[in-house]
């Protein structure tokens, strides 16, 4: 929108033939002004006319925001074509005020944030976009339920979003207006078209928007399995509101939580600013909860980053992925002491996820490999689900620790291919008294997800004169053990320590 309207504007678009009219405004258009019209046809009509290069994407982007911002409306909201939006209200009127309130709030505050709108409102997608672009009148218009077909019949075929050569066989044909068609049998209009397809798409465009047949609105992000919503009559600004919102609306959305036994892994709290923006923040916990306090705590560490702009009017709590949970039960037995502590350590994992991020805290999980180093996984502790591995095969003693990568040593061996008698290991050398193996561990060639195919590895748990205990591996095999003439000779590791 030009923020002169009273002047003459459009948008331009340069192609092939020249600069042309693209999106004119209405000042511009009652001076004769139409798109595609040749930018000079264009200024000898109107000389005062003011244009702009048309940005494309720009636009797109502005119209994302816009899709966001009105998700204070409801959950279901999606973009149609390069200027328009479906959002689906089902349900969620009533937290408005009804249709009505709705769609006039709706109105008032797009002018406000400086948008010319069009709004329709009906029982199908199809009539909603029909009475938004084509009918005359008001600003807003809505269909009371069940009298879809008499709002569209005096309205243009082009409100059916039919393509081009259907409309104009549509016109060959006498019809002008929806009713028309709708006076027709169906078979005797499926007749009428030489080619099969197109007589399908006009008894299917007439289907979806007498509500005959589904059109279900694909929406930008997926609906929240539950979400509560506050609205001010005065914008706000100080934090302190933030908190009192946030806490009412947490108390609503748990209530309705433990009433089908499920909690939530991730909510979202949205701010929805009074000209136009949006700030949001998100919470994830290790297991369901439906715990108002521990959430609220999950929150307050991360609300203070909202930025409130010119002031909120609609708060807005989404559980964004959810879980059964059962009813707690009181025992007294050990295993209900286990679980409380189980149940301590995931709030302390959720509090120190949600500040540190996701990825600054986490848990390990087993994984399917003989190499040691790939044996387990780490993962966010946030991230649900368990190891794919879900029994341990039996194996020859472990090193209670496992160095983060094996590490080069010098070795004396009595033999190339036997136990170490001596090695050194960071500077400081050692003398093998005892030694068992060795192990083989053959290289994994069919992953290499991790990096590069390992060689051949021989695994000896060894004790030196001191007492302290090693885990070695001579990694590689000489040549009279089937090694290939191109592979370089072996190497000798420290992999872990178990005393």
């Amino acid at each position: 929108m030009h923020p002169v309207e009273a002047d003459p504007f459009a948008l331009v678009c340069k192609d092939a033939s020249g600069v042309r009219i693209s999106a004119p405004n209405a000042i511009a258009r009652k001076g004769g002004v139409s798109e595609g019209m040749r930018l000079t046809d264009a200024r000898a009509l109107l000389p005062t006319l003011v244009t702009e290069i048309r940005d494309f994407e720009a636009e797109a982007r502005a119209l994302q925001g816009l899709a966001n911002w009105c998700r204070r409306y409801a959950p279901v909201v999606s973009v149609d074509g390069v200027d328009g939006l479906w959002i689906d209200i089902t349900g969620a009127a009533h937290l408005c005020g009804g249709e009505d309130a709705l769609l006039s709030d709706l109105g008032k505050r797009l002018r406000t944030i400086g948008f010319a709108s069009r709004l329709g409102l009906a029982d199908t997608p199809g009539a909603a976009w029909a009475i938004a672009r084509f009918h005359g009148g008001r600003e807003a218009q809505s269909v009371p339920s069940g009298d879809v077909k008499t709002a569209l019949s005096l309205l243009p075929l082009a409100a059916l979003r039919l393509d081009p050569d259907v409309l104009l066989l549509l016109r060959r044909f006498g019809f002008k207006t929806i009713g028309a068609l709708c006076e027709i049998p169906r078979a005797s209009l499926y007749r009428r078209f030489p080619a099969g397809e197109a007589g399908e798409a006009v008894l299917h465009r007439l289907d979806q928007v007498l509500g005959l047949a589904s059109e279900p609105i694909v929406p930008l992000q997926a609906a929240p399995d539950y979400f509560e919503r506050i609205s001010f009559p005065d914008p706000i600004l100080a934090t302190e509101s933030f908190y009192r919102g946030l806490h009412e609306l947490l108390c609503r959305l748990c209530r309705r939580m433990e009433m089908d036994h499920k909690g939530a892994t991730r909510l979202t709290f949205a701010a929805y600013h009074a000209d136009g923006g949006v700030s949001q923040v998100s919470i994830a916990t290790a297991r369901p909860s439906r715990d108002a306090k521990h959430l609220e705590l999950l929150f307050r560490d991360r609300i203070e980053t909202l930025n409130p702009g010119f002031g909120v009017d609609v708060l807005i709590l989404s559980a964004d992925a959810v879980a059964r949970l059962g009813t707690d039960q009181l025992s007294l037995s050990r295993g209900a002491a286990m679980e409380r502590a189980r149940v301590d350590v995931s709030s302390l994992v959720d509090r120190l996820s949600n500040r540190l991020g996701a990825g600054s805290v986490q848990r390990i999980l087993l994984h399917e490999s003989h190499i040691p180093e790939r044996a387990e996984i780490r993962v966010p502790a946030l991230r649900g689900g368990a190891s794919a591995v879900t029994r341990c095969p039996s194996k020859p003693p472990r090193p209670f620790r496992l160095l983060a990568r094996p590490e080069v040593v010098q070795v004396l061996a009595e033999v190339p291919e036997g136990p170490p008698l001596r090695f050194t290991w960071r500077r400081v050398a050692h003398r093998v008294v005892r030694a068992e193996g060795p192990e083989r561990i053959g290289p994994e060639w069919w992953d290499q997800s991790f990096g590069p195919v390992h060689r051949t590895r021989d695994y000896y748990r060894v004790e030196d004169d001191r007492g302290r205990r090693f885990w070695l591996f001579r990694e590689g095999l000489y040549r009279d053990q089937g090694s290939s003439k191109e592979e370089p000779l072996p190497t000798w590791h420290m992999h872990g320590l178990f005393a």
